[in-house]
């Protein structure tokens, strides 16, 4: 028995690099063509597999019974097969309805889609805005209020006209709206229905949807006259790059010289134009749903570049369903509106509370002299034709 023992041992011994080999060969030969634990590993951390085993194997028409046999009508797939086929979108699917999306009848994305909006999305815009929010209050408690340093001449200069203003407040007030009406739809589900109900969280939301899409219009028109009244004013020039270095005097000290619009708020002017500009061209993707595809073509390109790979990351998804670029376009829409509103909170601080006579500006469209020699000297004295005596060796 011991001498039939051994000689089994060494069998199994010579044989096993052959089957690892064989294994090699076809990795899901020990499975019966199903899928492996490394398929499963891969899958879990968000890595793209050949799933060719489970997508090609939608049936064989050519494989059914006649039918004019017994079993004929059952065909040559299962409901398991048909399912696959429906997933795969290599079902032979006919439909009155001539929509972009009208075959896709299952789409794996809405589930990653689902977990990613009601997970990291919310605890990514509750940190950043509560954060936003807090490091306001905390500075305000240390540094206080900015105020004018010299003493008041009772003399005012325009500081922005009335069309100005008019864009400018425009822009404010529906980018206020949508930023409600937006957080009620992304919030709402987790914070809203625990406390309030589903009745009236359903008639919250139906009526927040509406003005949210009737009210971006108003947002989009504004985007537009503020970029013509100002961008000319908003182009970088050598005073921003002092201004900068002495953080524009928020933390203590003189005022750097500048011009209409300092440094911080050309910051401001080109965040809210390209940021604000993106979360138009998606909200109008969203508004004409499978319309503007901005997000599959974009994908490709980066692919194509090997843009992933500069990251250590796999290729961008690509080509994408119809439901997937909608669910891209309202992921990318939330996340720079989030990025956009902590900049305007700490703008609108700025803008009131945080600087003695900032809110004149936009408020009257006049500001105390005073304040605008410390705060813009370069463009005071351009206003005044006067040169201020103590920036004579600036």
């Amino acid at each position: 028995m011991l001498r039939i023992f051994s000689l089994l041992v060494l069998i199994f011994t010579l044989c096993a690099p052959l089957n690892a080999q064989d294994a090699g060969d076809d990795a899901r030969a020990a499975t019966g063509g199903a899928q492996t634990l490394e398929d499963i590993m891969r899958r879990q951390e968000g890595q793209s597999i050949d799933d060719s085993f489970r997508s090609d194997l939608t049936g064989d028409p050519e494989g059914a019974a006649p039918s004019q046999n017994q079993l004929g009508t059952r065909g040559g797939a299962s409901d398991p097969d048909l399912w696959r086929a429906f997933r795969y979108g290599s079902a032979d699917i006919t439909t009155q309805s001539r929509g972009p999306a009208s075959t896709t009848l299952v789409q794996d994305g809405g589930m990653w889609w689902l977990t990613f909006r009601e997970g990291p999305l919310l605890r990514f815009g509750t940190y950043l805005l509560a954060g936003t929010l807090l490091a306001l209050v905390l500075f305000y408690l240390t540094r206080g209020r900015m105020r004018i340093h010299g003493e008041k001449t009772g003399r005012t200069i325009t500081r922005f006209k009335a069309f100005e203003r008019f864009g400018h407040w425009l822009l404010a007030s529906s980018f206020l709206v949508l930023g409600v009406t937006g957080l009620i739809s992304l919030f709402g589900r987790k914070v809203l229905i625990p406390t309030f109900g589903h009745d009236a969280f359903s008639f919250v939301a139906v009526g927040s949807k509406w003005v949210h899409n009737n009210v971006s219009w108003a947002f989009i028109v504004a985007l537009v006259i503020i970029f013509v009244v100002w961008v000319v004013h908003n182009l970088p020039d050598r005073t921003d790059l002092r201004w900068l270095a002495k953080a524009g005097g928020l933390f203590g000290g003189e005022h750097p010289p500048a011009k209409k619009f300092n440094a911080g708020q050309k910051l401001i002017f080109w965040a809210v134009i390209v940021l604000g500009g993106s979360i138009a061209l998606s909200g109008v993707s969203l508004l004409f749903p499978f319309t503007f595809n901005l997000f599959g073509h974009t994908f490709s390109t980066l692919n194509s570049m090997g843009a992933p790979g500069w990251f250590g990351l796999a290729d961008l998804p690509y080509p994408l369903q119809p439901q997937e670029e909608m669910q891209y376009a309202q992921l990318w829409h939330a996340l720079v509106s989030l990025v956009l509103t902590a900049i305007i909170f700490a703008h609108i601080y700025l803008g009131s509370v945080g600087m003695e006579g900032a809110f004149d500006a936009m408020g009257k469209g006049e500001v105390e002299e005073q304040w605008a020699r410390e705060h813009h000297s370069i463009w005071a004295e351009e206003v005044l034709g006067t040169k201020d005596p103590g920036k004579e060796g600036a």
